[in-house]
């Protein structure tokens, strides 16, 4: 684990700050590559942006978003400790921008072929969500289950490496319901993809394709439609 040197500008204390290490989905730790010498910044508002930080894993290559570092001092002073930017082809991200991680591993290039799905009616809550174990099943994944009662996460359906969610809701997905998927499916180091009746709202829409999490949309002739380029992608390429 790497640690860098870190003063407080509001009370001038050292700290000796060791870098958090996560697991990637491909099994390896994971760290945020530190500035070393770069100035700690105190924290004084929160945006999506700042909280975040992409970080390539150097066994596989996957880009993912994972948790800025931050100290809190004893003085009180909440700290964000500067990450060096991840670079693509030549470019860096602080000039780029973030980018998406990749929803399946970069070796796939084309899924094999499929039958036809064979939509299930939707006239429940429980058909949505038996529609979306249908064609997650259709997709390739397999071991879906989908449990008697839903549980406090609001994970409706698992596979193996995947967790997936149903919105039977009349009102379009909010951003807050993509958020809560991928922070579960970062917990559980699988891959999350998530299904709505009513479609999505804008922010929910460009979170998840920052995410790169799959987003569906539920017809009630029960044929799921992608609604967005990871979407295209999964069912193009498979899990």
């Amino acid at each position: 684990m790497e640690s860098v040197p870190v003063r407080c500008p509001a009370c001038r204390r050292e700290h000796a700050y060791i870098t958090p290490v996560y697991p990637c989905p491909c099994g390896s730790p994971t760290a945020p590559p530190l500035m070393r010498g770069a100035p700690a910044v105190p924290i004084t508002h929160r945006t999506w942006n700042d909280d975040w930080v992409s970080v390539r894993c150097h066994s596989c290559g996957r880009r993912d978003q994972w948790p800025h570092p931050e100290l809190c001092c004893p003085c009180g002073t909440v700290l964000r400790i500067p990450v060096r930017p991840v670079a693509t082809r030549g470019i860096t991200q602080a000039a780029a921008g973030p980018a998406a991680p990749s929803p399946v591993p970069p070796s796939r290039t084309a899924a094999r072929p499929r039958p036809s799905f064979r939509p299930l009616v939707i006239r429940t809550a429980r058909d949505a969500v038996s529609t979306a174990a249908l064609y997650l099943r259709w997709l390739g994944y397999r071991d879906v289950v989908q449990p008697e009662v839903r549980p406090s996460s609001r994970i409706d359906l698992r596979a193996a490496g995947l967790v997936a969610q149903v919105d039977a809701t009349t009102r379009p997905t909010p951003l807050r319901d993509v958020e809560c998927l991928w922070l579960n499916a970062l917990n559980a180091s699988v891959a999350a993809v998530l299904f709505s009746l009513a479609g999505y709202t804008d922010e929910a829409r460009s979170r998840a394709d920052g995410l790169a999490i799959p987003l569906f949309v539920l017809d009630l002739t029960g044929t799921p439609q992608p609604a967005n380029g990871p979407a295209d992608e999964l069912i193009s390429v498979g899990p």
